[in-house]
């Protein structure tokens, strides 16, 4: 590998390139930390699956998971949830490629309104679930199932704070080298919650679909 082949791939994900200078060189560094962070979040997660695995016959009688799975909103919040992916990569390269802050701004924004259509199917899944009294005190199970599925969301939540925040700097500060790493961590996150979707998603919901 040559010498301007590594520093054109100096982190794993997307490389900004050398055209964007400094902003580039601090990726490696900030983008290393980042994917530190996901791992050590990624642990967090494997302990809520763990749980999650060791409780799934601990119904105490009460809703188990066929009880509590909605085909139909499953397959909608998957859909967004990878389409809002989508739109962040594609926010991602148009920054990487030139185009105007704005442009990326409509790009993030747009992922963001798919974010948000699965996080109110998500809650509408926790109402009905509540209102056929599957809540978390009701069995093990149940408190395992809110606790893994539950803590996802709130990672959502976090995370469409954060576009709307970086959208902002994005406004005020146009493409500041500080900025664009955000974005480039930023995108690492959303794309995390969409392999640990796709977990929640064989392990949680598709048994209860087969049922």
């Amino acid at each position: 590998m040559t010498t301007s082949t590594a520093n054109a791939n100096s982190h794993p994900g997307l490389n900004l390139g050398p055209a964007h200078g400094q902003a580039h060189k601090d990726a490696e560094t900030v983008v290393f930390g980042f994917w530190i962070f996901l791992m050590s979040d990624l642990v967090t997660f494997a302990m809520f699956f763990a749980t999650y695995a060791a409780s799934i016959h601990a119904t105490a009688g009460g809703p188990g998971n066929a009880d509590i799975v909605d085909v139909t909103s499953i397959g909608l919040q998957t859909g967004a949830l990878l389409i809002s992916s989508l739109l962040f990569g594609i926010a991602t390269v148009a920054m990487k490629h030139g185009s105007s802050p704005r442009s990326t701004i409509l790009w993030l924004l747009a992922s963001l309104a798919f974010g948000l259509c699965f996080l109110g199917l998500e809650v509408r899944d926790f109402i009905d679930a509540a209102e056929k009294g599957a809540v978390p005190m009701r069995s093990g199970y149940l408190s395992a199932y809110w606790a893994l599925v539950g803590l996802h969301g709130l990672h959502v939540t976090v995370g469409s704070l954060m576009i709307l925040v970086v959208c902002v700097q994005i406004a005020i500060f146009g493409f500041a080298d500080d900025v664009k790493t955000r974005v480039l961590r930023l995108g690492l996150y959303w794309h995390f919650l969409d392999i640990i979707w796709i977990g929640i998603f064989s392990v949680v919901f598709l048994p209860g679909l087969l049922t």
